[in-house]
């Protein structure tokens, strides 16, 4: 019978040897920020385009913006998209 060598280990230690923890932790982010837009754009009952408008920005940036498989976004469009729904943006770092 084979060991397995993560047995005992959390999942992070599992993502850090696999060298793709940053990589995973910012598309968790990623997908969580495009969830709380939607539902705020849902809860405003905006549209994409009426959403892009509110922040002087096109459709297809904003879908860059919530697609949650594209970890790319500015703190800038993250800030207008928030202001858009009413909400504001708050950071803060966390101990590992």
């Amino acid at each position: 019978m084979k060991r397995n060598p993560h047995k005992g280990s959390d999942f992070d230690d599992f993502l850090k040897e696999e060298g793709i923890f940053d990589e995973v932790q910012a598309l968790a982010v990623k997908r969580v920020l495009a969830h709380q837009l939607e539902r705020g754009m849902k809860a405003k009952r905006l549209t994409k385009t009426a959403m892009a408008k509110r922040m002087g920005t096109t459709r297809a940036q904003l879908d860059r913006l919530l697609d949650p498989g594209n970890p790319s976004a500015t703190l800038a469009s993250v800030v207008k998209a928030a202001n858009a729904i009413g909400k504001r943006v708050r950071i803060s770092l966390a101990s590992t």
